[in-house]
């Protein structure tokens, strides 16, 4: 029997630190402008700070979303180099990435300042995308999932269903970002249909069936519909393979294609 997929599955590109401007420009002059027409996924693209605006003008009348990287959690103030999620409104975005794990292992972010983060967000209507995931040596352990709850909970602790509901989480686990080597979909699978049953433990099982939970990690356009395919999967978050306009635009297309068996 088919499966209904309720959940609007989100295709998140993460440029990280990458593109001038100039290169920002063309990815979005070479990129269709519509590029899910009947709109069954939403597609959102997140350029480095200094491309922001540029982006944000050239999706200007588009469905395509605009999202951030990262924040700091206050409106204003004296936090030199720091972006607020004022700006981000400011400057048209709708989502922001949190919690990635390149933050969490280079920049020793600890999930009580992505908690912040993530209210702060919250606070100013963007839509926070937190990541979580485990190391390569904490799955040879066997600690995916104490991991994963860990995270999880700690990045959202104080929230309650309704905001818990408005998120988008992205598994990431850390030995598949940028390697080649994806998770499995059934991997995958397991893992988010875990968060989602972590999700229904704290705040309830409307929360867990609304919130949307996506897959990053080497995705490409040939591996994107199997994952699509999975139930619990909602989409990815999408790093390389979201850096040319053309491979980028194969993903979203795959994963239309793997969702079809899920209607929205």
């Amino acid at each position: 029997m088919k499966q209904t997929r309720h959940r609007k599955p989100v295709i998140a590109a993460n440029w990280k630190m990458n593109k001038l401007i100039q290169e920002a420009v063309s990815f979005v002059a070479g990129f269709p402008k519509d590029p899910e027409p009947d709109q069954k996924i939403e597609v959102v693209i997140c350029p480095p700070f200094t491309a922001l605006q540029t982006v944000a003008e050239a999706l200007r009348g588009t469905k395509i979303k605009l999202g951030a990287q990262n924040l700091y959690p206050k409106s204003q103030g004296a936090f030199t180099g720091e972006i607020s999620p004022l700006m981000l409104k400011d400057v048209g975005c709708t989502y922001v990435i949190l919690g990635h794990s390149e933050r969490r292992h280079i920049l020793g972010e600890q999930d009580t300042f992505i908690n912040e983060k993530v209210q702060a967000a919250l606070a100013h209507d963007l839509i926070p995308i937190l990541c979580v995931g485990e190391t390569l040596e904490e799955r040879r352990q066997g600690q995916t999932e104490t991991v994963c709850r860990s995270q999880l909970l700690g990045s959202l602790e104080g929230l309650d269903a309704e905001a818990v509901k408005k998120l988008v989480i992205a598994y990431e686990p850390v030995w598949a970002i940028g390697t080649g080597v994806n998770a499995s979909a059934q991997d995958a699978e397991e893992t988010i249909a875990y968060l989602r049953r972590v999700i229904a433990e704290k705040w309830g099982d409307e929360a867990a069936a609304a919130v949307r939970i996506q897959y990053g990690g080497s995705v490409k356009p040939q591996n994107i519909a199997e994952f699509m395919a999975c139930a619990n999967i909602d989409g990815a978050l999408v790093g390389g393979a979201s850096l040319e306009s053309d491979s980028f635009y194969e993903i979203i297309q795959g994963a239309r294609r793997g969702s079809e068996r899920h209607e929205v």
